[in-house]
């Protein structure tokens, strides 16, 4: 998210009696239906029960009983298992109870079924020796109940307390003993399963209100609506305690980390890479996973030769349609596709499986996934988000999970100020992460997805917040902080913070680190977009960023590839509009332009937005160039954004996330269009920069590593900038690199190469191309060279 603050996500508390299938909030998301028959805005506890096929039947008791024990594969249905906490924080003041059964009509038969206390551990729903653990934390609930609801469409066959099994529609209560089924905290009960139920999925809802059911994430599954950004498509919402479709087989997987000074990385989201089809025609992919395996042949391929590092945007499961339930304007037409949304931190997002397949097949086509990258030797990062939820702020709450079952424990509030929420996510709430409850669900998710999902490492969305102690001030040492970097599990994995939040803790260079926190550095991003755009006195910061920005890092045991440098990352402008747009055009968000950062750093080389003037083109082009070039010399983990390597353009939009549109999609096209250009460039630098060791140090850069031609380095008006990098170990080559932002010509005296060399030209962004790029080098005899405005050099000493 960057220093970026979204809005807060305007959808009033949904508050419901079963008794109308109209209810408040699901009705504006899914018409007549009432939640129970939907299931959604809450997880569930699905069983595959046996259903009659029959809506009206009346059978002797033993030939109901012969049917589901001998016949038991007859027809299989979901049903709904779900907490419901009653009584407490969010009571809003309708008492009816949402699990009213009216028409129900039932059939008691008798068949074993028995209910056991059930332990503490682990919290959520988990299979056991004949049946399903229940376990839900909730320090403030006064009473829990086990609940399981039932599609209205058909009867079910389910189970009852005391050995009875009732034909039923609606749905059954399981109270909760808080003498017997309560540890602590924590609220536990196990379930049997009889030996005729088949596969079991997991989860369970809890309800601080009687008005309000809440999700749990704590489940490694989970299924909403199955087509993705669609309004009011049927599908319950079901979660699984484990088994995530069997098991997958990685033996033939090169799994593993590359050496952290060797990564070169590329902000990716799946959903806008495959949103287009390969020609170009507007298609929306909803079966993301499974598109990129059909197509990965094309997309490893395009990216094996060049990066290695994959930073993925946002798979765990998030609601892409929440600005849909705001009732405003925008809303009619925004889906949120970067995913700062989260529902559960441990389901990927199952609307970007094969079309109405469900959670399982979205996680085994995520494996696939991962498994395809890592053939290609990509390393699998995600971005994940631990600072909030998808609940929003206590103006406009849109209650599911936490706020429900103990606002007070998961998000950080204002004891003074009656609990309100405190907001330094800029999204509403702020999640309580050194809570100890907290702690250990971050800790637990995170390990789930190196363990299930064999990814590589997490990039931390405004990893401040994590810095935060209960009540919202800045810790020194922050216990969650120091736990992910001492963690077993995740020892080997890259853990990457982004080192700011919305309530002003900026922590670049000074993020609480253990010697293993990378950072996103956003001073190399400003410093770099200032002095390339040519303002003055910006010379000393950009020679100290590209040398890998040692006033920052070089404490502890930190490293140059500790500074993740960046110029542009998903929020914020493009590189394209970088060079095109001096202010933000953030209209279509819907937020009359108060979205967005302000300060961005950019020049539109002379007109504002698209133009046909020829020099204004050239000079963007030159200036894209410019600043892959400074990317590629910089000591230190480059990351670049996906759709810069073919100039993509959100026409303007530094804040494009409720897009999925063009403004987001990527151009299959446009990549082709600038294969010979732009892209040809793009990837001739990184090869070289994967070539050349002096350009990838795992030390910071020492007196004899590096000669700065320069004698003006006091001077504010200076806008050039020249050094070599010197090959002390004879790995390539020494490497002369000169930048000119000036709007004029320079003409530079270039060094003598080292004895028994000579100078070949590699990059002058200047010339067109090819010969802006020439991997071999061009030999270059002079001793004079003329930069042009606005341009930079790249000079190889070879035999």
């Amino acid at each position: 998210m960057g220093s970026l603050c979204l809005p807060s996500h305007g959808v009033k508390s949904i508050v419901s009696t079963l008794s109308s299938n109209a209810s408040h909030g699901f009705n504006s998301l899914y018409g007549s239906r009432s939640p129970f028959e939907l299931g959604m805005g809450f997880h569930s506890l699905s069983l595959l029960l046996f259903s009659l096929r029959r809506k009206k039947i009346t059978v002797k008791r033993d030939v109901i009983y012969d049917r589901v024990e001998y016949k038991a594969l007859y027809w299989v249905r979901e049903i709904n298992l779900a907490n419901r906490l009653v009584g407490g924080v969010y009571n809003q003041g309708i008492e009816g109870s949402v699990l009213e059964e009216k028409d129900s009509e039932m059939l008691e038969i008798g068949l074993p079924l028995k209910y056991f206390v059930g332990r503490a551990h682990p919290l959520g729903a988990s299979i056991v020796d004949g049946g399903i653990n229940f376990a839900l934390f909730s320090q403030h609930a006064s009473s829990v109940i086990l609940c399981i609801s039932i599609s209205e469409r058909c009867y079910f066959l389910t189970f009852w307390r005391n050995g009875v099994v009732k034909l039923l529609k609606s749905r059954i209560e399981v109270p909760l003993d808080p003498q017997k089924n309560k540890t602590g905290d924590i609220w536990h009960i196990c379930v049997e399963v009889c030996s005729i139920i088949g596969r079991i999925f997991g989860n369970f809802v809890g309800e601080f209100s009687h008005s309000i059911l809440y999700i749990i994430c704590y489940l490694k599954s989970l299924e909403g609506r199955r087509h993705h950004g669609v309004r009011g498509d049927w599908g319950q919402l079901i979660g699984g305690p484990a088994g995530e479709g069997g098991w997958f087989g990685w033996s033939d997987v090169r799994y593993g980390s590359h050496k952290e000074s060797g990564v070169i990385c590329l902000n990716l989201n799946l959903r806008m890479r495959v949103a287009q089809s390969e020609i170009g025609r507007l298609t929306f992919v909803v079966h993301v996973y499974s598109t990129l395996i059909n197509i990965a042949k094309k997309i490893v391929t395009s990216l094996k030769s060049w990066i290695n590092k994959v930073e993925i945007m946002r798979t765990y499961d998030y609601n892409e349609i929440e600005m849909m339930l705001a009732n405003n304007n925008k809303g009619k037409l925004m889906i949120n596709t970067w995913g700062y949304s989260t529902m559960n931190f441990f389901a990927p997002m199952s609307r970007y499986a094969t079309t109405g397949a469900g959670p399982l097949v979205a996680s085994k086509e995520f494996k696939e996934m991962v498994k395809a990258f890592h053939n290609a030797g990509i390393e699998v990062i995600l971005d994940v988000v631990y600072n909030h939820t998808n609940e929003a702020d206590d103006n406009n709450p849109y209650t599911t999970s936490f706020r429900g079952i103990d606002n007070k424990v998961y998000y950080m509030t204002d004891l003074q100020k009656n609990a309100q929420l405190l907001n330094y996510s800029g999204c509403g709430n702020t999640l309580n992460c050194n809570h100890p409850v907290v702690m250990e669900l971050i800790l637990d998710s995170l390990r789930h997805w190196v363990e299930e999902y064999h990814v590589n490492g997490f990039r931390f969305d405004l990893a401040s917040v994590l810095c935060r102690g209960t009540d919202g001030t800045a810790l020194d040492a922050p216990p969650i902080i120091k736990a992910i970097a001492k963690d077993a599990v995740l020892s080997k994995c890259k853990i990457i913070a982004e080192p700011w939040d919305c309530g002003g803790l900026y922590l670049v260079g000074r993020f609480p680190n253990w010697d293993r926190w990378a950072e996103w550095n956003g001073k190399y991003r400003d410093d770099i977009r200032r002095f390339i755009k040519g303002d003055t006195g910006m010379k000393g910061s950009f020679a100290t960023r590209v040398s890998g920005s040692a006033d920052l890092y070089q404490v502890n045991q930190r490293k140059p590839y500790h500074s993740v440098n960046f110029v542009i990352a998903h929020d914020g402008f493009t590189l394209y509009d970088l060079v095109s747009y001096n202010s933000k055009h953030n209209d279509a968000n819907g937020e009359n332009g108060n979205d967005g950062c302000n300060d961005n750093f950019s020049w539109n080389c002379g007109f504002e937005g698209e133009t046909d003037d020829i020099n204004i083109r050239n000079l963007r082009a030159r200036q894209m160039k410019n600043f892959h070039v400074a990317l590629m010399i910089s000591q230190g983990t480059p990351m670049m954004l996906m759709g810069d390597e073919y100039g993509h353009t959100r026409h303007g939009n530094n804040n494009s996330y409720g897009h999925d549109t063009s403004i987001n999609h990527f151009q299959w096209v446009e990549l082709e269009a600038k294969r010979d250009s732009l892209f040809r460039f793009f990837s001739g630098m990184i090869k070289f920069r994967r070539t050349h060791p002096i350009l990838r140090r795992d030390r910071f850069l020492k007196e004899n590593d590096v000669s700065w031609h320069e004698d003006s380095w006091d001077n504010p008006d200076s806008r050039f900038l020249a050094f070599t990098l010197h090959d002390n170990n004879n790995s390539g080559g020494d490497i002369y690199v000169a930048f000119n932002a000036h709007d004029y010509f320079t003409k530079i005296a270039v060094p003598s190469p080292p004895n028994g060399k000579r100078w070949h030209r590699v990059v002058d962004t200047n010339l067109e191309s090819p010969k802006d790029f020439v991997s071999e080098g061009e030999l270059f005899n002079g001793s004079v060279y003329n930069m042009a405005p606005y341009s930079s050099i790249i000079l190889e000493a070879k035999p």
